[in-house]
């Protein structure tokens, strides 16, 4: 059975899986955090970590953390909406590609009050990566998903890292591994503890290469920490803690293209109201970003009691399909 994990918008349905909606809602609230700062063009310092270790902190868990983890549902969600879509058209390739036209203004738009927003690369990286290679087999994809990502790692390229998550997240669809997560404890317990010394390792060398925005070593050691977080929350969704995490987190997962663009204007709002870019330190920027996971959350919750999509991915929803959708649950 498919099920869309789409990080922007996952369509309703009788099946779901709450860990990667739990996961998107997780890497949201961190992209928010990164963006508070960017937008409010809060200066950030540079020096050594031990001299700044609030501004290291900060780093180590916001700064090309979330942002992998975003690009990586993308492309698991590209392929299992490719298997929802053969099911209701005999041109899924079509409707994909119009849908990533939509996602590609929706992101122009978005530029205007966030330059930095990402949804126009996803559009762009989706139409010249992602629609050629779902021709490829899961074996190949796998690979060049490798290849891109540990070059874009090594040679720093933020920007360039997203078309090799993005065949990553392909291949780990194609490879049915989103359907499987429950089988998969022994697994994940394997790849955690891979992932808790890599991610030692490159957040040490992180540590030594210091803070600010120069800073080359983020880039692997973001990528190691994506993985670990990706995993160790995984984890922590097969706990106990299951209930409470998918309570507040997995609503807003469903509704992510929603906050993720309102959470812009939030931030727009704070920032008039605190003068957060003219502050010294990460205190206020925490404050905020815990407020607006705050407010969108409880949003999320509200609005998927009656809706059984988010304002934006209904929209997106009908223009990808040219046609009205239902939204309201029965």
């Amino acid at each position: 059975m498919a099920h869309s994990t789409d990080p922007v918008a996952q369509p309703a349905g009788p099946h779901r899986i709450d860990e990667l909606d739990a996961l998107r809602g997780l890497a949201l609230l961190g992209i928010v955090m990164f963006n508070i700062v960017q937008m409010t063009h809060l200066t950030r310092v540079s020096g050594p970590a031990g001299e700044h270790l609030g501004a290291y902190v900060w780093e180590l868990l916001f700064v090309q953390r979330p942002f992998p983890i975003f690009s990586l549902l993308f492309g698991i969600s590209f392929s299992l909406f490719l298997r929802t879509a053969a099911r209701r058209t005999d041109r899924p390739r079509l409707v994909l590609l119009r849908r990533l036209l939509w996602l590609g203004l929706f992101g122009a738009l978005h530029t205007l009050i966030q330059p930095g927003e990402v949804l126009k690369f996803y559009a762009v990286f989706g139409l010249v990566v992602l629609l050629p290679a779902s021709y490829l087999s899961r074996r190949w994809a796998l690979g060049l998903g490798i290849v891109l990502s540990l070059a874009a790692a090594l040679t720093f390229n933020g920007l360039f890292i997203i078309p090799g998550l993005f065949l990553l997240g392909l291949a780990i669809a194609e490879y049915d591994i989103p359907d499987t997560l429950p089988s998969r404890g022994r697994q994940l317990a394997v790849a955690l503890a891979v992932a808790v010394p890599v991610a030692a390792v490159t957040g040490w060398l992180q540590f030594r290469a210091g803070v600010g925005p120069a800073n080359y070593r983020i880039l692997p050691a973001g990528l190691a920490f994506a993985f670990l977080f990706t995993v160790g929350f995984l984890l922590l969704m097969r706990t106990a803690l299951r209930r409470p995490l998918g309570a507040l987190l997995s609503p807003l997962g469903r509704v992510a293209l929603t906050s993720y663009v309102a959470a812009s204007f939030l931030i727009v709002t704070g920032d008039a109201l605190l003068d957060i870019g003219s502050r010294s330190s990460y205190g206020a920027v925490v404050g905020l970003g815990l407020a607006i996971g705050v407010v969108q959350a409880i949003f999320s919750v509200l609005w998927l009691r009656s809706f059984r999509y988010g304002p934006l991915e209904w929209l997106w929803r009908c223009l990808t399909w040219w046609q009205r959708e239902p939204i309201r649950r029965a």
